[in-house]
């Protein structure tokens, strides 16, 4: 992972929810889940990985509770005003929080590592063929 400045900062589309993080990230994936694919209208989500206390979010979050193709029970965070998929937490690793990098104010910062359950992704996907493909769900960072 390319060491950022600090803070990272980010948000929703419309600005009611707000985040900084005070801490690189601990890696980024792509994945092609069959659960992903629903979060992001049909395409993969890209999704950085910050430990939890070193994220600030301001703005009213609404959750969703789910279980995850990997099996970790889900609370997914979106805006409540514009819909946008902000953070996820797992129950099972509530020290990490999982941030859409599509929300970061500078979505360069952060790339993708590894990509993700390509096993679920549709024949048409574009993978990059840079990166580590897994089929499935990967070890979680620590």
């Amino acid at each position: 992972m390319t060491p950022t400045q600090l803070p990272i900062t980010g948000g929703c589309l419309c600005g009611v929810v707000r985040y900084t993080v005070s801490a690189e990230p601990l890696g980024s994936r792509t994945c092609w889940c069959r659960l992903c694919q629903y979060l992001a209208s049909g395409s993969a989500t890209v999704n950085a990985i910050f430990p939890a206390d070193a994220v600030t979010i301001t703005g009213p979050l609404k959750t969703f509770a789910g279980i995850a193709d990997s099996g970790c029970h889900m609370m997914r965070g979106f805006c409540p005003e514009c819909g946008t998929q902000v953070s996820s937490i797992a129950a099972e690793r509530p020290h990490l929080m999982v941030l859409r990098t599509g929300t970061l104010d500078n979505p360069n910062r952060v790339r993708p590592t590894d990509i993700i359950w390509t096993s679920a992704a549709p024949d048409w996907a574009a993978l990059d063929p840079d990166l580590p493909h897994h089929p499935e769900q990967i070890p979680p960072v620590k």
